[in-house]
């Protein structure tokens, strides 16, 4: 009995050591979605009304393809420069991990910047994140999880983002949090 236990042990301290401790936005999120200074909102896809927009067939294979939208901002009305700055810093810290791929950088120091990136392959991508932030207002991230999304076909939602139901599913709410 004494040998099982101590296999079990050393085992268990193995799985242990072998898991990876590095933070993912993931993890993150859960850590930060009800503190202060954060306001956190998930909503399903169908939250938003997609099937009262007259989309093309891709665009229609687009929003099938993604299930939720998980959105996290944190605001300098309701914070702190030093706290903001030591957030942002983490996020950025996560963001360079290796399964994090750039897709688009835009904006300056002076009025913020937003990164576009990505988990998975170009046609089968398992999640998009959106990261904004800007030195007066604070940051958002906005992760879109689905299965198998693919990105040309995601980035053919752009003539229609503005179409979906966001009053309704707490968007208008987020977006005035932060400003």
């Amino acid at each position: 009995m004494k040998l099982f236990f101590k296999i079990s042990t050393i085992g268990g301290l193995l799985v242990l050591l072998g898991c990876s401790q590095e933070p993912t936005l993931q993890t993150y999120y859960v850590a930060h979605q009800e503190a202060s200074g954060f306001m956190s909102v998930d909503i399903p896809m169908s939250f938003l009304n997609p099937d009262d927009i007259e989309l093309s067939d891709v665009q229609k294979e687009a929003v099938d393809s993604i299930d939720k939208l998980n959105m996290l901002a944190y605001s300098l009305k309701d914070g702190s420069v030093e706290e903001f700055n030591a957030e942002l810093d983490k996020i950025k810290t996560i963001l360079k991990a290796e399964k994090y791929k750039d897709l688009i950088r835009a904006g300056n120091p002076t009025d913020g910047k937003l990164y576009i990136k990505y988990i998975g392959e170009d046609s089968e991508i398992d999640e998009l994140i959106v990261f904004g932030f800007s030195s007066g207002n604070g940051f958002a991230i906005i992760r879109v999880l689905g299965d198998d999304m693919e990105l040309s076909k995601i980035m053919k939602l752009e003539s229609v983002i503005d179409q979906f139901d966001t009053e309704n599913a707490n968007v208008e709410d987020f977006m005035k949090f932060l400003l």
